[in-house]
């Protein structure tokens, strides 16, 4: 049976200053509407027969409700006020949100103060970057084999409580409503808790010898260890990795279809046979970091903590009950900056000695040396018995069981789990899709997609728009090595476009991923903030000594000093050699200061600063520490500087907890 309705068009009525109310379109009288007080910061869900008083015209249409969220000053509501239909998928529409509104729910608020509307612009330009799909009729966070699984267990609920809690993207600001629906029978806001997926979706049309088939593709990204390229690495405690991305290939294919590719009409074409393929990718599981330095190759730093084989114990056995056995592919170097990682990994994988994951090693760059990235080709041919075993969902609609389950996934990694990692998947997605096509009698026992160039166009572009939407949200830029997954060759072409995309990754992930990740944390309630703007307005307080601060500005006032002698007339013949001999040591001066103390330039994050990890001295692996200054008096209280700034913040923070608790306690003893 369909999961509980959810409402898919909603109209929001201010009612003053006194509260926000939804009520739904085209639901009939049954639709209860749902108000949000905003003198009591109350959400009530009104009785059926309860209408708003008001025309339609003094409306704010409405596509669904993101969540809420509570800054420093007020707590807010986010909307979904626009959004575009991408596809109908197996009879379901799916939608990307493509505007947002916040609105504050405290009467008194004010974002005049510069932390609010610090805070507040991290949400909005974490919406306006982000990636989120949803559909009102289907479980868009689980995979196809999901969701047959739990078919008869799933029976009339509602779709946030069948999603998968990790790709449940909204999960935390929905955590409110979800609360409310929880602990109270008939304040039942179901229809309203849309669950959001932070992700790609891609669907074709296509054929192969005159057989029409859908073909899509999905990614679906965890909301765990969420953030940005190097400010989110490796693993935490819960055993959650970095960039943890699902990507399910999926083939609709309906034997009795003929003549012509299926056009969606209705969306339910070749939907009676359903092939998918999972596969995962993330970040090496180990407690490591790249520390920015400003230097183009980051410090690598591997932590031996307590902790780091029962977290990888934990993670592993997470994926093994998910998704069944695992084969770990490990693509780092084993020479160079990334030998150590590649060591490390396989220490923690020999201690660990898991009978139902198994690691195999390809030194890629080594391999497909000279652009011979078709080589990749030996890591498919050596994983064969591997992809066999595990194999992938088949599900024929007509008959009560599937004819295949997938049995277990392939686990990539490289470094940063983007360029190397999506060139394997797109090999072993190709091969997979190569027996599930053969199994079903598109293509015979002989043939392969390879000798079908209309269709492995589709396949190329989608496989290489999957993987720059990854590496957007990741690292700030588009994909490298995409000339080879969208022509099946490495150019030349290719290699320069890569390198604009390095310089551009560097720029990005020194100068501008601090409040990135900042957003990410707020998002996804990594970081929660507590009322008050006292507490808040630290968040903006530059701490480094002045020294630091003033560098930046005698180097370009320096730069800007020489230019002028060389480009302004002289009004006289004097000569300049002294002039231009004193800017020029003033600006190998500065310069010479900030990279020597890199680590202070770097834009880093502010809610959660990773303090721990940039002047850890604990065992494990450090081969440099760059950008850590001279040996002056204020660089080596520098880590007590931050931390005594943490101290505060989290002094502040249990401070007011006591208020609060206070306050209700002696308000629960006035009641």
């Amino acid at each position: 049976m369909p999961p509980k309705a959810m409402y898919q068009r909603l109209n929001l009525y201010a009612e003053g200053s006194d509260a926000y109310t939804f009520e739904p379109v085209g639901e009939g009288g049954t639709a209860r509407s749902l108000s949000f007080k905003r003198t009591t910061g109350d959400i009530i869900l009104n009785a059926p027969n309860v209408r708003v008083r008001q025309p339609p015209s003094n409306s704010t249409r409405v596509f669904g409700i993101m969540g809420t969220i509570s800054l420093s000053s007020s707590e807010y509501i986010i909307l979904i006020t626009g959004r575009e239909l991408k596809t109908r998928f197996m009879g379901h529409d799916i939608y990307q949100a493509t505007d947002f509104k916040v609105l504050p729910l405290d009467n008194s608020h004010t974002t005049e103060h510069p932390a609010e509307a610090h805070l507040l612009a991290l949400v909005q330009s974490h919406l306006a970057t982000g990636l989120f799909w949803f559909c009102y009729t289907w479980d868009i966070t689980r995979r196809l084999q999901a969701h047959w699984v739990g078919a008869s267990e799933d029976d009339q609920k509602a779709l946030w409580e069948t999603a998968d809690d990790r790709f449940f993207w909204n999960k935390f600001l929905q955590s409110r409503l979800i609360d409310i629906t929880v602990s109270n029978s008939d304040q039942d806001l179901s229809p309203y808790i849309l669950p959001v997926m932070y992700g790609t979706f891609d669907m074709t049309h296509t054929a192969i010898n005159g057989k029409p088939f859908v073909f899509a593709i999905i990614s679906r990204r965890s909301r765990y260890r969420a953030g940005t390229r190097y400010f989110r690495r490796g693993i935490d405690e819960e055993g959650h990795v970095a960039n943890f991305n699902e990507t399910e290939q999926i083939v609709l294919y309906d034997p009795n279809d003929g003549g012509s590719i299926p056009m969606p009409r209705q969306g339910e074409q070749g939907s009676r046979i359903q092939l998918s393929f999972v596969q995962i990718r993330g970040s090496i599981p180990l407690f490591w970091a790249e520390v920015n330095t400003l230097r183009y190759k980051p410090d690598l730093q591997i932590m031996q903590l307590p902790n780091s084989a029962s977290a990888l114990q934990t993670h592993l056995t997470e994926l093994v009950n998910i998704y069944g056995t695992q084969t770990l592919v490990n693509l780092v170097d084993q020479k160079g900056r990334e030998k150590p990682m590649k060591e490390a990994y396989e220490g923690a994988m020999a201690e660990a000695n898991l009978p139902e994951v198994r690691y195999r090693y390809f030194d890629f760059h080594n391999e497909c040396k000279g652009m011979r990235y078709e080589r990749v080709s030996n890591l498919t041919d050596a994983l064969e018995e591997d992809l066999t075993k595990k194999g992938y969902f088949y599900f024929d609609t007509a008959e009560p069981n599937p004819r295949r389950i997938q049995l277990g996934t392939v686990r990539t990694n490289c470094m940063d789990n983007l360029d190397r990692t999506n060139v394997v998947q797109t090999h072993l997605a190709k091969y997979t899709l190569n027996r599930q096509l053969r199994e079903v009698g598109i293509i015979s026992k002989e043939d392969g997609v390879d000798n079908h160039p209309e269709f492995m166009t589709s396949f190329r572009m989608m496989w290489s728009g999957h993987a720059d939407l990854i590496s957007h949200a990741y690292a700030g830029s588009g994909a490298m090595k995409t000339d080879f997954t969208r022509t099946g060759k490495r150019s030349r072409q290719g290699a320069l476009e890569d390198g604009y995309k390095s310089v551009t990754r560097y720029i990005k992930n020194n100068y501008f991923d601090g409040p990135r990740q900042d957003a990410f944390d707020l998002m996804t309630g990594a970081w929660t903030p507590r009322r008050g703007k006292s507490t808040a307005m630290a968040l903006l307080v530059d701490r480094r000594p002045l020294l630091v601060r003033s560098m930046p500005y005698v180097l370009s006032f320096s730069l800007f000093m020489i230019c002028a002698g060389l480009t302004l007339p002289r009004s006289s013949d004097y000569s300049l050699k002294y002039y231009f001999l004193f800017w020029f040591i003033l600006l190998a001066a500065s310069w010479t200061f900030i990279v020597a103390h890199g680590i202070d330039y770097v834009n880093w994050p502010r809610l959660n600063p990773p303090v721990d990890v940039i002047y850890y001295e604990g065992p494990g692996f450090r081969k440099y520490k760059h950008g850590m200054g001279w040996n002056l008096p204020w660089v080596k209280n520098a880590k007590g500087m931050l931390q005594q700034g943490q101290g505060r913040l989290k002094a502040a923070a249990h401070k007011l907890e006591e208020i609060e608790m206070g306050t209700k306690t002696r308000k629960e003893r006035v009641d």
